[in-house]
């Protein structure tokens, strides 16, 4: 049975607990889809705990607006995992950021690009709450899908650099039926949105350069942050009817 631990105070009682037992940690922001299901599920088969935090990190929008839509479905998050957690931890910005956000954890150089560009402050918000969560659940293993690739290996960084007991795990994207990478972005969309949104994956993986790319995404009339090739990936983003999305394929 899952545990919903609604504060700090609670966690640590449940953690205490825990002494010599595995522990697999999945941090999502809720609206949960099938792609934070198959993060759960890895979780389940090398650990013998299994936890999720739901935290609607405000320190990570650059943007108010986007933060005050981005969805909120507590009850519908508990109903999908389905008990496959033992425990969520669904804390509050207060206990999270008692210091008022003071104390931040910054990179210098990969966050400074593509969606560092685009978000400004986006991932000192991140790999600040990442630190925080990890340091607080102290668990061997976190699960992290390959959809925020840069976010990914900002974390990985963070981690050796920090020299955090912990193995961050990837996980592959999950896609729906048409390629679309899940998303809790992917609900705001219309119905004629989520259509044309199918398109973003098939234009990265189908044109030859990353410039033809972009060209060929702007001709089909999408809003284009950015498209770039590093490290054998190529990264995209960018907005629908208002809506940030952001994918990457392996080149």
């Amino acid at each position: 049975m899952t545990r919903l631990l609604g504060n700090l105070d609670q966690w640590r009682e449940f953690r205490s607990g825990l002494a010599g037992r595995s522990l697999g940690f999945v941090p999502t922001m809720g609206a949960l889809h099938e792609g934070h299901r198959s993060l759960l599920e890895r979780a389940c088969e090398e650990n013998e705990i299994v936890v999720l935090s739901i935290f609607v990190n405000p320190t990570q929008f650059d943007d108010p607006a986007d933060l005050d839509k981005y969805p909120r479905s507590l009850d519908a998050d508990l109903a999908l995992i389905d008990g496959m957690a033992d425990a969520v931890i669904v804390p509050t910005p207060t206990e999270l950021y008692r210091d008022g956000y003071r104390y931040r954890a910054t990179e210098y150089t990969l966050s400074t690009r593509w969606e560092g560009v685009q978000r400004p402050g986006h991932f000192d918000g991140v790999l600040t709450v990442v630190l925080k969560l990890l340091n607080l659940v102290s668990p061997q293993r976190a699960y992290f899908g390959e959809k925020d690739w840069q976010q990914l290996q900002l974390v990985r960084g963070m981690a050796r650099a920090f020299f955090l007991p912990v193995e961050i795990v990837a996980c592959a994207t999950v896609r729906d039926a048409d390629g679309l990478a899940m998303s809790s972005r992917n609900r705001r969309l219309s119905a004629m949105g989520r259509a044309h949104a199918a398109r973003f994956p098939r234009i990265l993986r189908e044109s030859p350069s990353a410039h033809a790319a972009a060209e060929a995404l702007k001709a089909s009339g999408f809003e284009v942050d950015y498209v770039a090739d590093t490290e054998g990936m190529r990264l995209g983003a960018v907005r629908v009817e208002g809506v940030r999305l952001i994918d990457n394929i392996a080149l």
